[in-house]
């Protein structure tokens, strides 16, 4: 699927993008082409533009995860984006496909994390600990599967591997997601987690803008049987 193919949403300040599972966002040290390189490419070929072209990330998905991401076409946008992202004035809902149908259909999960710099892996506990930070976000169960659970995820804080890690704590692994404890991994190398909707006030129109990334890859061929 070409990335024109993926675009959910562009004007003249912002371009949204359906990130596919396995896609980088930034570059790192396997050297791969992050998704912010191939936006730049589009962006110069469909506008013909010379010389270097902007492309502001404004937040982030994990590899292994799926979904909407949001780039910035002007330092402005950028930069109201960011100021929006930091007073949580963004809606960010997620899809989770996970092994064991929750205790509690619905819920706030309320949390303290803190990352682990060896393992790359986020740290949970249900009560303040030095070098922890707050972390929120609410599920619903929204369909039941024979063998899975697709869970409706809100955050409310941007931590790192939030949604993962809180999942896991309350007895609901991601499937597919090993590092936080699922039996066995997917077969495309992902796992069940996609960044399915966003929706935040325009930075520079003030609209309302809401996006639904559809679902790709191994998820959607499971929630499509």
């Amino acid at each position: 699927m070409s990335l024109a193919d993926r675009i959910l949403y562009e004007d003249n300040h912002l371009i949204i993008v359906n990130k596919l599972a396995g896609e980088i966002v930034q570059g790192d040290k396997t050297g791969d082409t992050p998704l912010v390189e191939l936006v730049k490419n589009y962006l110069k070929e469909k506008y013909d533009k010379p010389g270097n072209v902007f492309c502001g990330l404004v937040h982030r998905i994990d590899r292994p995860v799926s979904g909407a991401v949001i780039f910035a076409k002007t330092s402005k946008a950028l930069a109201r984006m960011n100021e929006i992202v930091k007073a949580r004035k963004i809606s960010k809902i997620y899809w989770a496909l996970v092994e064991k149908a929750p205790l509690i259909a619905e819920q706030k999960l309320v949390g303290y994390v803190r990352k682990n710099e060896q393992t790359n892996k986020t740290q949970v506990s249900p009560t303040p600990k030095d070098g922890f930070v707050v972390a929120e976000l609410s599920y619903k169960t929204i369909r039941q599967l024979t063998n899975y659970t697709l869970l409706e995820v809100e955050i409310y804080t941007g931590r790192h591997h939030q949604i993962r890690a809180q999942l896991s704590a309350n007895g609901t692994v991601i499937k597919g997601d090993l590092k936080y404890g699922a039996k066995r991994s997917n077969r495309d190398g992902s796992i069940s987690l996609h960044s399915y909707k966003v929706e935040f006030e325009h930075p520079v129109r003030h609209e309302m803008v809401s996006v639904v990334a559809p679902l790709t890859g191994e998820m959607r061929t499971i929630l499509e049987k």
